[in-house]
């Protein structure tokens, strides 16, 4: 039965770098039998170095996760609540975007049912990205990015991904503690896990740790195509795939922060996945906060997933019945989908080194892992 899953994880990665244009995919697959390491394409498309084990990669918005088990920690130490108003520890800040912070709460900005607006494709950041990739962002200047448009829906009334309920929770983190949110991610859930090649990623830094794959960006925005006018339904469009894929190593993901801004290996990815799905690293009240989850009604999303507190968890109906946990992220030059069984029997984690294209990757993963229609 491994045999078979993992032979169909090895052609779902070839399928990936030979179809799919993915410079360099790895999987790494925990189950009964073991650990199962499997790799396609490369992972530096200019030395031709196979991609290995023990690389660190980016993760992206699955580091939403780490942030939110940060949070869960600190409201399991009695140090804030969950149902805690904005404005009872970042007071007014919200008020000038025409939001209400006596009625968004710190469990709002986690689930994303805040009503902030889309924060990832605000116009400054979209520019600041293409044209202005050294940029260093500050912790006040994505606090503002965060209410720099109007609400898009009031608070508890919809689903909508806003890296900026992050940012604003990364704030309320450094406001509660009086450390910096690196230090208390370190605190609080990498050095309980021994998660000892996780790390939040410099706000300077230029590159990563060694070894790391080279991110790449399917070519760039089109010719003519100004950032600012870019929403979440057109961006896809704007792209311009006939260009050579860009060495983005060295774009600063500051921007990414409390968001986005984890950088681990698959081996520890795993293990925190592990940790959050089993209900290892929290108490248990904390545990099922993480895990009681909303709707997403969005059409660019995983089918039958549904939103916690920085994680996704499949509808069992959806997956035959079986629970699947999980965590995801892109950001330019790198994917990431982790999947665990609630039981942390079998779980997975996948890394591409460019932002693929579609969804097939992870359906096709989810499909071979656990053997569902996912209909």
């Amino acid at each position: 039965m491994a045999h078979d899953i993992h032979e169909k994880v090895q052609q779902i990665l070839d399928w990936a770098v030979a179809e799919d244009s993915i410079p360099g995919i790895v999987a790494e697959v925990h189950n009964a039998d073991g650990t199962w390491f499997g790799t396609a394409g490369v992972a530096d498309l200019a030395t031709g170095h196979r991609r290995q084990p023990g690389e660190y990669l980016h993760i992206g918005s699955s580091g939403k996760a780490f942030t939110a088990a940060t949070v869960l920690a600190l409201a399991a130490e009695g140090r804030l609540s969950l149902e805690d108003p904005v404005n009872t520890w970042l007071p007014g800040v919200m008020e000038t975007g025409g939001y209400d912070g006596d009625k968004i709460t710190i469990r709002h900005l986690l689930n994303h049912t805040s009503g902030l607006f889309l924060t990832g494709l605000a116009p400054e950041l979209q520019h600041s990205i293409a044209a202005q990739p050294t940029r260093i962002w500050t912790t006040s200047e994505l606090v503002k990015l965060a209410v720099s448009q109007p609400p898009a829906g009031e608070p508890g009334e919809q689903f909508i991904y806003a890296n900026g309920g992050y940012y604003l929770a990364g704030a309320i983190i450094e406001k509660v503690t009086g450390n910096t949110y690196a230090a208390e991610v370190e605190r609080t859930v990498i050095r309980p896990l021994g998660l000892t090649h996780t790390y939040v990623r410099p706000a300077d830094a230029t590159s990563y740790l060694r070894p790391h794959p080279t991110p790449y960006v399917a070519g760039a925005l089109k010719d003519g195509v100004d950032p600012a006018m870019l929403t979440a339904e057109n961006w896809a469009s704007m792209i311009d795939h006939d260009k050579p894929p860009i060495d983005v190593t060295a774009l600063n993901t500051s921007w990414g922060w409390a968001a986005g801004g984890i950088v681990s290996t698959t081996e520890d990815l795993t293990r925190f996945l592990k940790a959050i799905a089993t209900g290892d690293l929290l108490p248990p009240v904390q545990h099922q906060e993480m895990w009681t989850t909303v709707a997403n009604d969005s059409v660019v999303w995983l089918p039958h997933a549904r939103y916690g507190l920085g994680v996704i968890e499949f509808d069992s109906a959806g997956m035959d019945g079986l629970t699947v946990r999980g965590v995801s992220g892109t950001l330019p030059g790198s994917f990431t989908l982790a999947l665990s069984t609630d039981d942390g029997q079998q779980s997975v984690v996948i890394h591409a080194n460019i932002e693929p294209k579609t969804l097939d990757i992870p359906i096709k993963i989810i499909k071979a892992m656990y053997g569902v229609t996912l209909g």
